[in-house]
């Protein structure tokens, strides 16, 4: 039976295909007595043997799309599955207390994460996690029950799930999933911009999606609108063929522009970048015509393994980037962990409110050591490139003044061991703190850029977490307050001869680019699925013409007002 939905469009295009829901089993079971017990532990070996092919398999298609390192942590979870030490007593415990495989894997399994847990020593309080997650592989098997895993997809799906963390994302083979659909989120979520950076359609916020879907049914993304179509009949299927070929003939309009700088309608040129994750998103940038890197999130090189990236892995991924953008600009942002972005191998404390907490630059200070190997080794592959470095989370002048200063001392370490440093590297902080905003006078005397990341910039100012549906309608880009503290930011730089950029969602957002450009904003920095989008309507803009809108928009009540003053002068 059809079922629609309706979401929020977090990524443009549209995706036909089955179900696959990453969603967590029902792993739940009831402790019985048996009477076969030979043949209960046939079943729990026959359940480790396949949790051992199946291991295996993960960790050789980890091994090829991820590298070694990421797949090591597959290797550590068949030592725990193949160590006699551990599976014998499970065994012992089915024959001699007569209880189902379930309840002995889990009482046995138990007290060795107890006891594992109570170590000093941290490798081995990382084997109880190691216990935890095979013990999960093989409950259920033993239940009959799949544990979805989606570096293992092969064959066209939309992902159905809760909502998905970046590593989650991180796995997911474009060539497969083409298109993903979620319960929770909001464009601006971090499912809704890795989205983006794959070029994947994505529905977002919908709700109640997981409850709604079946595995293997079939399934109608709409990324343009954020239609959801579950079990589509023929016509529906045949109507958004249509729709996917309109689209795809509307890129190839926008792709004729990929090799002409930006360049608005009365002449001035604005720089279009793009935000990445890692090393391999450089692909999509070069592919959609970008004009610099605008943000490297260079907290993806800490996600998805066991440990911290060392200087050599770090300067070889920065190294990548800057070589593959050809002497064009790279603005690397420092770590950034910490809100909702955690790293299982570092304790972080428990925070009530981790976004306003313990996070970004107030972690790396914290952590000098972890943050010294990162400049080391940015400034080590400075030589292959145009790098510029931002700091993330600046809230007052003298956390920029001790974040350069970390910076000078790991330059000065590095060329007394006779390490060759580019002399041309622009430092700059990115404006997310209100705070910060408002003191972009001063800041701006110091630094030599800005890059207003819009994402935080708006919840901290409206104080409504973005990632809570229930205060979602006060995330609002084009209220007036936020377009003032936007105009403050670019108006400071232009005052001492600094340039301003742009790395959030903002960036690319159709009804927010006029009033960007009108604003005088230098670089916009967006998904690299959006720049060729971008260019077309920037093209198409006077920009004194613009100039006059934003100075209306400043003016204004509410969003509402600046929505319609915008939709009448792009319509002029």
């Amino acid at each position: 039976m059809v079922k629609e939905l309706k979401g929020i469009a977090a990524s443009d295009g549209i995706a036909i295909a089955k179900a696959y829901l990453l969603v967590e089993p029902d792993l739940s079971f009831d402790k019985t007595e048996v009477a076969d017990t030979e043949a209960e532990v046939k079943r729990f070996q026959d359940a480790v043997a396949v949790s051992g092919s199946e291991l295996g398999k993960i960790r050789d298609i980890a091994k090829e799309s991820l590298g070694e390192d990421k797949a090591q942590i597959f290797d550590a979870h068949l030592l725990v599955l193949n160590d006699p030490e551990l599976i014998t007593p499970i065994s012992e415990n089915i024959t001699n207390n007569k209880v189902n495989a379930e309840s002995a894997l889990q009482e046995t399994t138990d007290m060795f994460i107890g006891m594992f847990e109570s170590m000093d020593n941290e490798y081995m309080r990382e084997r109880a996690a190691d216990i935890r997650d095979v013990r999960k592989r093989v409950l259920s098997h033993l239940l009959n029950v799949t544990i979805p895993n989606p570096a293992l997809i092969d064959e066209e799906v939309v992902v159905v799930a809760k909502d998905l963390t970046p590593s989650d994302t991180a796995q997911l083979n474009r060539n497969f999933v083409k298109g993903f659909v979620t319960d929770i989120g909001g464009r601006t979520s971090h499912s809704a911009i890795m989205a983006r950076s794959l070029e994947i359609p994505a529905v977002v916020g919908t709700g109640e999606i997981t409850h709604d879907t079946k595995e293997g049914q079939m399934i109608i993304v709409d990324g343009l609108e954020g239609n959801v179509i579950i079990d589509p009949t023929a016509d529906q299927i045949a109507h958004y063929e249509k729709v996917k070929s309109d689209f795809a003939a509307q890129q190839a309009e926008w792709n004729k522009l990929k090799n002409e700088a930006t360049v608005s309608k009365d002449g001035h040129h604005v720089e279009l970048g793009a935000n990445i994750g890692t090393p391999e998103d450089l692909t999509g940038v070069i592919a959609n015509g970008g004009e610099a890197v605008g943000l490297y999130r260079t907290e993806f090189l800490y996600m998805g393994r066991e440990n911290f990236p060392t200087e050599e892995e770090q300067y070889e991924a920065y190294k990548a980037v800057l070589s593959g953008m050809d002497g064009k600009a790279v603005v690397v942002r420092t770590l950034d962990i910490g809100g909702d972005k955690t790293l299982p191998y570092l304790d972080l404390p428990h925070e009530m409110n981790p976004f306003l907490g313990f996070r970004a630059i107030r972690l790396c200070f914290a952590n000098k050591d972890l943050f010294r190997t990162q400049l080391r080794a940015l400034l080590r592959a400075s030589v292959h490139g145009n790098l510029k470095i931002m700091f993330p989370m600046i809230a007052t002048v003298n956390e920029f003044r001790q974040a350069k200063a970390l910076l000078e001392d790991a330059k000065a370490e590095l060329l007394a061991e006779g390490v060759a440093v580019s002399d041309t590297i622009e430092l700059g902080i990115m404006i997310e703190i209100p705070a910060a905003a408002i003191l972009a006078d001063q800041f701006a005397k110091e630094v030599d850029f800005f890059s207003i990341g819009t994402n935080d910039l708006i919840q901290y100012t409206m104080a409504a977490d973005r990632m809570n549906e229930q205060v979602s309608y006060l995330y609002q880009p084009y209220n007036p307050s936020i377009l003032r503290l936007v105009k403050m930011v670019i108006d400071a730089a232009h005052k001492e001869g600094k340039w301003a950029g742009m790395c959030g969602e903002m960036a690319g957002d159709q009804t927010a680019v006029p009033l960007l450009l009108g604003m005088g904003l230098d670089e916009f920095s967006m998904s690299a699925s959006s720049i060729l989008k971008s260019r077309s309507l920037i093209k198409r803009l006077d920009r004194t013409e613009m100039a006059k809108l934003a100075d209306e928009a400043l003016q204004q009540a509410t969003e509402e007002d600046v929505v319609a003053l915008v939709n009448k002068y792009t319509a002029e």
